[in-house]
């Protein structure tokens, strides 16, 4: 008996995290969040909100909150269009 629960205990457990796993992408060439472009100009664009910015040093020293901002954004107005 204990057995036949532990089984279906991980079955679910294994369930849950194919669920879970099943939106990540492929890591491989074209689905990157963001490009980052040095030379010969400069451009940080993140591939999921469209923004982009040229400022590359402030964001190469941390300041992200712009993409921060532009993600949550997006993320507002998937949620108002499927409502």
């Amino acid at each position: 008996m204990k057995s036949r629960l532990y089984e279906r205990m991980k079955a679910e457990r294994q369930a849950d995290i194919d669920s879970k796993t099943q939106d990540k992408a492929d890591i491989a060439w074209g689905n990157q969040i963001r490009s980052y472009v040095f030379e010969p100009y400069t451009l940080i664009k993140d591939h999921r909100t469209n923004h982009e910015t040229g400022n590359v040093r402030a964001i190469m020293d941390g300041e992200v909150d712009e993409f921060i901002f532009a993600w949550l954004r997006a993320q507002g107005t998937r949620k108002e269009e499927s409502a």
